[in-house]
């Protein structure tokens, strides 16, 4: 193996035919650097062989607006969105979303983070892309359109903001809402269920003898649960 290093970057270089060829791996790590070289090689000698190059790695936006985007609308609701907000600031970023699926290292994902930081871009809405880049090359590594996905580095620490509304606050809010938003507010606050689990309440699902709830189906594995009826969710 001939890699070399330049600025932190590993290069390779070998003798093909009479001709020297030279490419960047854009990686860090000597082992990958090595690897991707072997990979040029093999390919060379497949193709020699009859055997053909193996296709090219299709981009980023064409994969994202292609494959992701149908795998998603097979997804809830929530998921489809999750995926949809994340991939429009992705393929907005022309640098990244023309790179083939195998030639997005974490050098161009750093560049992507400088990008929108650039914008003034929240960190949480920086790290809410990369996980949905980091989760669409998982998928392209299951479906066996890329051999292995690169580290996703995330952004840095989200901040975290914490209001609870007081019982002052509360009482204003329920004394100018509409009555139906009063009713799902008075749920929300005294059960702790999320506004889907509450939306999806059936009333096979409320025991007013045991003066019980069940929670069906929720965003976690856990999300099935029996919660107490109190005197003002049973009056609505």
């Amino acid at each position: 193996m001939s890699v070399y290093r330049i600025n932190g970057v590993w290069h390779y270089r070998f003798m093909y035919k009479g001709t020297v060829l030279r490419r960047s791996t854009r990686q860090g790590n000597k082992r990958d650097a090595e690897l991707m070289e072997a990979k040029h090689r093999t390919a060379l000698a497949m193709g020699e062989a009859g055997l053909g190059d193996k296709p090219a790695c299709e981009t980023l936006d064409h994969f994202l607006g292609d494959r992701i985007l149908t795998f998603a609308k097979n997804q809830i609701v929530t998921t489809l969105r999750w995926f949809k907000d994340g991939m429009t600031p992705l393929r907005s970023y022309r640098p990244l979303a023309k790179l083939p699926l195998d030639r997005i290292t974490s050098e161009s994902v750093a560049e992507y983070i400088a990008h929108r930081r650039g914008l003034g871009r929240a960190v949480g809405s920086i790290n809410r892309d990369l996980r949905v880049l980091r989760r669409s090359l998982h998928l392209a590594v299951e479906w066996n359109l890329l051999d292995k996905a690169p580290e996703i580095t995330m952004a840095g620490a989200e901040v975290r903001r914490e209001r609870v509304v007081t019982e002052a606050e509360f009482a204003r809010y329920l004394a100018c809402t509409t009555p139906l938003l009063a009713d799902v507010a008075v749920i929300l606050n005294e059960t702790g269920l999320r506004p889907d689990e509450c939306h999806r309440l059936e009333w096979t699902d409320i025991d007013f003898d045991n003066n019980r709830l069940l929670v069906r189906t929720g965003k976690t594995l856990a999300a099935r649960r029996l919660l107490p009826l109190t005197r003002n969710v049973r009056g609505v």
